[in-house]
């Protein structure tokens, strides 16, 4: 039997080789390519042909979901897996939504991940318990606003100040990218469509105080 078809996209190099080794321990296993980000992604992955790819979020220029919506119609017997630190019921359902076939934590052993890869490839959605357990919990009925992390609480605030991306980062010492990354997020769980709803709506219900 072939081995599985492995691809890793992550920005972080050691990340990168950390997988490397990994999928390389398994004979079951074969590692076929990596990339740094969604961009390099969409060029690099369809030249590899890979089985299955491990899938980063938040990444420059391109982030993880947004790959996985370009390259699934292109290659739709690839099986996408979001590797990530991130818990966001938000990024989950987009995740789902893009056709991701798993959504793995990175603090994951790597039998965990070898046992994600072999699953998806087989044609099953796996998810890990933190992630099946934070979608039960995000079902539940909360006030608008319940689900956005402090980070995003304090992003909105500088939006309502009228800060620009830019700004934004600079303000908090974070990168555009995962400004936008943020902003995305907010837009999602406030359920508007750009940045005045998002301010207006949050200055409605009380979630940030009026500038």
């Amino acid at each position: 039997m072939a081995a599985i078809r492995v691809f890793v996209v992550d920005d972080h190099p050691m990340i990168r080789q950390g997988l490397a080794a990994t999928i390389a321990s398994d004979r079951e296993l074969a590692f076929v390519g990596e990339a740094a980000d969604g961009a390099e992604a969409l060029r690099a992955v369809p030249a590899a042909a890979p089985d299955v790819v491990l899938m980063d979020l938040v990444m420059p220029r391109l982030d993880g979901i947004a790959a996985i919506e370009a390259l699934r119609p292109q290659m739709p017997d690839t099986r996408f897996i979001v590797l990530t630190s991130m818990l966001d019921t938000v990024q989950v359902k987009r995740a789902i939504d893009a056709g991701a076939s798993g959504y793995l934590l990175k603090n994951a052993s790597a039998q965990e991940l070898i046992t994600v890869i072999r699953t998806a490839r087989a044609g099953t959605r796996l998810f890990a318990p933190e992630v099946t357990d934070a979608l039960i919990a995000a079902s539940r009925q909360d006030p608008l606003g319940a689900d956005l992390t402090p980070r995003e609480l304090e992003l909105l605030r500088l939006m309502a100040r009228g800060l620009n991306n830019q700004e934004i980062a600079a303000e908090v010492s974070i990168a555009v990218p995962t400004v936008k990354f943020h902003i995305t997020n907010i837009l999602a769980k406030l359920q508007v469509e750009n940045r005045t709803e998002a301010v207006l709506k949050a200055l409605k219900h009380r979630l940030v105080p009026a500038p």
